[in-house]
């Protein structure tokens, strides 16, 4: 019952994000249409004709009418065909899918990083009220909230490339002394230690580090203030003077009873910083030179390429839902009443 339960959550979430989906495609439509520029002038370039232009916008298609256009754009949706790129002039659903991987390897390496400094110091904040360890989280959330990442990932260039020469060169995901591993993930780290080459495997480590604390300290900041608020809200309830009443040790009462009771709000918060960092970290791949799907989106602004900026915002809102589907199922994992009520 519990099984078919969840189950039935899981189909409800999908059947919710169904309708999120087809009205984020009509208006990423809608809007790539308002951008400024016009794609066939830049694909023909500064010395073609009026002549030359209306060829090249009737053979992309941009003479007919709105609707028309949008007709197609949706039937190729149907056979997986997200267009091409006329930046590159290849396939955007190729492109993404090569690129994926290095945001998706800089985003999660982020990730860890803000757990491992936030939760720990959310806890820790919270248990210790007012204390300077509780003013050290106030100072850390504040300045990585204030601080742009582009500041934040150029500081760090200047101080441990420039300075200290402690950090390779900021110049994609590998250094041009080694050479790609062959690709089965599409994560340089994770494919080097399947081909049992570690040279490459810490190549890759140093090449993310920067990067990954520029995006993970810009992000830790909600960790940590929900970890605290939740953690200042779970300790004060009344199941934890129980337990502090029956003498149950403190580092079981704080990390069994506390956390395992502030873990819902901090899990929620994780999902929607995932989201943001995965979509948002443009400027950290521009600083580093990543070759990630936040610089391709940025170049095919640039060049009003209507395909590549489709595709790229359809790719965020598939991978929103996947991560809020993930959340709710991590929920029910958490907590079992969410299945039963949900």
């Amino acid at each position: 019952m519990a099984r078919r339960s969840k189950s039935a959550l899981v189909g409800r979430r999908l059947l919710q994000a169904a309708p999120s989906v087809v009205g984020i495609i009509i208006v990423t439509f809608l809007l790539t249409r308002a951008l400024p520029g016009d794609p066939a002038v830049y694909f023909a370039g500064p010395a073609a004709d009026e002549n030359s232009i209306a060829q090249i916008r009737a053979s992309l298609g941009l003479d007919r009418p709105l609707h028309e256009q949008f007709i197609f754009y949706v039937g190729d949706l149907l056979q997986g065909d997200l267009g091409k790129s006329l930046s590159t002039g290849q396939p955007v659903l190729d492109e993404i899918l090569s690129r994926l991987p290095a945001s998706l390897e800089l985003t999660l390496l982020a990730l860890i990083f803000s757990i491992a400094v936030a939760l720990p110091l959310g806890v820790l904040a919270a248990t210790r009220p007012n204390s300077w360890i509780d003013q050290l989280c106030r100072i850390v959330t504040t300045a990585g909230v204030s601080l742009p990442t582009f500041f934040t990932g150029l500081f760090l260039v200047y101080v441990f490339y420039y300075l200290l020469g402690l950090a390779p060169a900021p110049m994609g995901r590998l250094n041009i002394a080694f050479l790609p591993p062959d690709p089965v993930t599409g994560f340089f780290t994770i494919d080097a230690l399947l081909a049992g080459d570690l040279e490459t495997f810490w190549a890759a480590i140093g090449q993310l580090i920067l990067p990954a604390i520029t995006l993970g300290l810009f992000t830790l900041a909600p960790i940590a203030r929900m970890t605290r608020g939740a953690m200042l809200q779970a300790l004060g309830s009344e199941f934890i003077r129980t337990a502090r009443a029956a003498g149950l040790p403190r580092r079981k009462v704080v990390l069994t009873y506390g956390l395992g009771n502030a873990v819902l709000p901090v899990v929620t918060t994780l999902g929607m910083v995932f989201s943001f960092m995965l979509g948002s970290n443009v400027l950290v791949e521009k600083v580093f030179a990543w070759p990630g799907i936040g610089s391709y989106a940025i170049e095919a602004l640039v060049a009003s390429d209507y395909a590549a900026v489709q595709g790229f915002v359809l790719t965020m809102a598939i991978l929103f839902v996947v991560v809020n589907l993930a959340i709710d199922i991590v929920y029910t994992m958490i907590d079992p009443r969410v299945g039963i009520e949900g």
